[in-house]
């Protein structure tokens, strides 16, 4: 392996915190996203994010270095004109991904290899659009990188073992713990374990069992976690969210309350998650951190 050059594609939430990651090891990273607007929004996140590693890791002199290894475009091919490394993290709508693919086919060098960080999507569902089927396969990211820093790595039928291998090796390189996925499984294993909590949740919430607060206090209570449901969606993102859910409503009807609970009740009212200050909860200071929610 010899990366050096890595294109991180798409830079919301968990976009911008693997740039950062990778950045803040020493690689040089091109961000890009589709226009100037989304670059801006994307500079902020970062700027953001270097007080978050630099009080994390007590270091600020590395965090502030790693700022001065982006560079940004709107532009594919330029983005990833050097690319060694492409991890591709643009939105769960399987048509945005497939044009993404498409494109990346037709403007990245040989020899670049193309990762993607989708949650829900299997590799061999963009394979045939990505013009290197062998050197394409998966790497998930969980959010908030720099502490829950797993990096599941998942190939399809026809990707190159070398690559897999590859794969594990430079996520070691960038700080993380890297989980070799021998078979394609939707949502690979995080996913696999927390999608049905979350949609649990979400159902719930959907057919007026009880709030989100309650919910997770329940779930707060009984299993010892940190987080219930609806404070992980906060931190995921609620458009995400509602890609995921919407995208299952195509083929499971019993999705489409919840879809439609996310879009009215939130992000038709700018509610997107942590990083917009609400979501189910409201931020910085949101009532499952405050000592009394679990108490009597």
């Amino acid at each position: 392996m010899d990366f050096k050059n890595i294109t991180v594609a798409g830079s919301g939430v968990l976009g911008s915190q693997i740039a950062f990651q990778t950045a803040f090891h020493g690689y040089n990273v091109s961000v890009y996203d589709i226009n100037d607007e989304a670059l801006e929004k994307a500079k902020k996140r970062l700027n953001g994010l270097k007080d978050v590693y630099a009080e994390y890791f007590k270091d600020e002199e590395k965090a502030s270095a790693a700022l001065k290894r982006f560079t940004f475009s709107s532009n594919l091919k330029d983005a990833v004109k050097d690319a060694d490394l492409l991890i591709e993290s643009v939105p769960e709508i399987v048509e945005i991904k497939t044009n993404f693919y498409k494109e990346l086919a037709t403007v990245a060098p040989e020899k670049t290899v193309f990762a993607s960080n989708s949650s829900t999507m299997l590799p061999s569902q963009f394979a045939e659009y990505t013009g290197r089927p062998e050197k394409f396969l998966a790497l998930h990211f969980a959010n908030e990188v720099w502490k829950n820093n797993t990096a599941e790595v998942m190939g399809h039928s026809g990707t190159d073992k070398q690559y897999e291998e590859q794969l594990i090796e430079f996520a070691r390189t960038i700080g993380m713990i890297p989980l070799h996925i021998l078979k394609e499984q939707p949502g690979y294993i995080l996913n696999s374990l927390l999608v049905p909590l979350l949609n649990a949740g979400q159902t719930l919430l959907a057919k007026g069992v009880a709030d989100p607060e309650t919910i997770d206090k329940t779930w707060m209570l009984a299993t010892g976690a940190p987080m219930g449901p609806f404070a992980i969606l906060d931190v995921v993102g609620l458009q995400t969210a509602y890609n995921i859910v919407s995208n299952e409503a195509k083929h499971n009807p019993a999705a489409q309350p919840i879809a439609d609970l996310l879009k009215n009740e939130y992000l038709d009212k700018g509610k997107t998650g942590k990083g917009s200050g609400e979501g189910f909860y409201k931020y910085p200071n949101p009532a499952y951190l405050d000592p009394a929610f679990l108490k009597a």
